[in-house]
């Protein structure tokens, strides 16, 4: 099966990145990182969100967080120079970032956002990450996706209870 390329896997090439594009089968009721991952065959904490929010002070910026996890807006607000911060409407994510839910990337949105990515990625040797498109997740290093995505490395998310 051919998988065309987005434009993250481009923005990736031409950075010289190595990463693999990894599809696999959508469900439209369950756009889920959990989902994701049960159809990889990978650990959950390996595969992480993108999630777009906006802050009372600097605007909009992004976390990328385990699949399994919630974003802590305090924490989020805190990290990103904000009071507060909320999570954006599902309906202002394709005209802000130029990707629709359950296929948002930290890479290659329409204008770069301060990211923020959570520290257990760098637990692991390759994590997971939307490739742009619902069905294609991206296997990178945690390093790699670090530097490209020009994300700062940050807790922001709810401890477990």
């Amino acid at each position: 099966m051919k998988i065309n390329k987005t434009n993250v896997a481009r923005l990736l090439d031409k950075a010289k990145v190595t990463y693999q594009l990894v599809p696999y089968e959508v469900d439209e009721n369950d756009l889920s990182a959990t989902h994701v991952a049960d159809q990889l065959g990978e650990n959950v904490a390996q595969v992480f969100k993108t999630l777009v929010l906006h802050g009372d002070k600097n605007g909009y910026f992004v976390c990328v967080i385990p699949g399994a996890d919630e974003v802590d807006l305090k924490k989020a607000a805190k990290v990103s120079g904000n009071k507060n911060c909320e999570m954006i409407p599902v309906k202002e994510l394709l005209p802000l970032t130029g990707y629709i839910r359950g296929g948002c990337s930290p890479i290659g949105m329409k204008k770069h956002f301060p990211t923020y990515i959570h520290h257990t990625a760098r637990e692991f040797e390759h994590i997971y990450v939307s490739a742009g498109q619902r069905g294609l997740q991206i296997r990178i290093a945690p390093d790699d996706l670090i530097r490209e995505a020009r994300a700062e490395v940050a807790d922001v998310i709810r401890e477990a209870l």
